[in-house]
C-alpha cells in the first residue's frame, strides 16, 4: 500500500476540469476605485451650455461668435462628457452613461456641424430662419432627457433639477428650428441655461463631498444614509455601492 499523495484525478479534455477548479480556487476579484464620472461630465456641460445659451439669447457676440464659441464647447462638453459616459459604463451606471453618452454625441455632431461653416462647407442657417432637420434632432435629445429624467427621481433631486429644464429648454429649441422666428429661440435659450447653473450646482456638490468626506450642499438624496459621503465607497460595484447609499461612479456623488 502506498502511503504517498495521490494526485488529483483530472477528468475531461486536457485536465480541463482540474485546470478550472484550480482558477476558481485562486480566483480574487479587484475593485478598482474610481472617482464620480458625472462631475467632470457636469461641470463640461454646464460651462458649454452656458456660453451657447448666453450666445443664444443675446448676452454677447455677433453672428460670427459660434465660430469663436464652438472649439472649446466641443472640447469641454463633447470630449469631457463622451469620458466621463465612458467612465460611468465603466462603472455600471445606466443613467449616467446614457445621458452624458448622448449630450457628448450632440456636442461633438455641433462641433462638426460649425466647422463646416467656418470651413464654407455648407452655408450657415439664417437667423430666424427654419431648420427642420436640426428641429428634429432636438426632439430626439429632449425625449432621451425626460426619460433621464424620470429615472433621476429615484438618484437625488440636483440630478432632476438638471434634467427637467434640460429637456424642456430642448424641446422648445425644436420649435424654433422647426418654426423659425426669434421668440422660441428666447424662451428655450433661457430654460436651457437654467440646467447650466444646476449642472454647476450639482457637479459641485459631488466634488465637495468627495474631497471633504461628508455632504456640503444638499443632493435631494432620499436615503437618510445618502448624506453620508463617508459611507459611499468608490468602487465599480453598484451592489457595495448602493448598500452604502449611493452608486459608484454614478452621476451620484459617489
Amino acid at each position: 500500500m502506498s502511503t504517498g499523495t495521490q494526485p488529483a484525478t483530472r477528468s475531461g479534455a486536457n485536465g480541463a476540469t482540474g485546470e478550472l477548479r484550480e482558477w476558481r480556487d485562486h480566483a480574487r476579484v479587484f475593485l478598482q476605485p474610481i472617482a464620480a464620472p458625472s462631475i467632470l461630465g457636469l461641470y463640461g456641460f454646464a460651462a458649454a451650455t452656458f456660453m451657447v445659451a448666453a450666445h443664444l439669447v443675446g448676452w454677447y457676440g455677433t453672428a460670427t461668435s459660434p465660430l469663436l464659441i464652438f472649439p472649446f464647447a466641443t472640447a469641454a462638453a463633447g470630449i469631457a462628457q463622451g469620458a466621463a459616459a465612458l467612465w460611468a459604463f465603466k462603472a455600471r451606471d445606466g443613467l449616467a452613461t446614457a445621458v452624458h453618452g448622448i449630450w457628448a454625441a450632440f456636442w461633438l455632431g455641433y462641433g462638426f456641424l460649425n466647422f463646416m461653416v467656418a470651413l464654407k462647407l455648407i452655408p450657415a442657417p439664417a437667423p430666424g430662419a427654419a431648420v427642420p432637420e436640426l428641429g428634429y434632432w432636438f426632439y430626439a435629445l429632449a425625449a432621451i432627457t425626460l426619460v433621464g429624467m424620470i429615472a433621476s427621481l429615484g438618484e437625488s433631486l440636483a440630478l432632476t433639477s438638471v434634467l427637467a429644464p434640460l429637456w424642456v429648454g430642448v424641446g422648445l429649441l425644436g420649435v424654433y428650428y422647426t418654426l423659425g422666428g426669434t421668440g422660441w429661440e428666447k424662451v428655450g435659450g433661457y430654460v436651457t441655461m437654467a440646467s447650466a447653473f444646476t449642472a454647476f450646482y450639482a457637479a459641485s456638490a459631488m466634488m465637495l463631498a468627495s474631497t471633504f468626506g461628508r455632504v456640503i450642499f444638499p443632493l435631494g438624496k432620499y436615503r437618510k444614509d445618502a448624506n453620508d459621503a463617508r459611507r459611499h465607497p468608490h468602487v465599480s460595484d453598484p451592489v457595495r455601492a448602493r448598500r452604502a447609499g449611493g452608486e459608484a461612479g454614478a452621476i451620484s456623488p459617489s
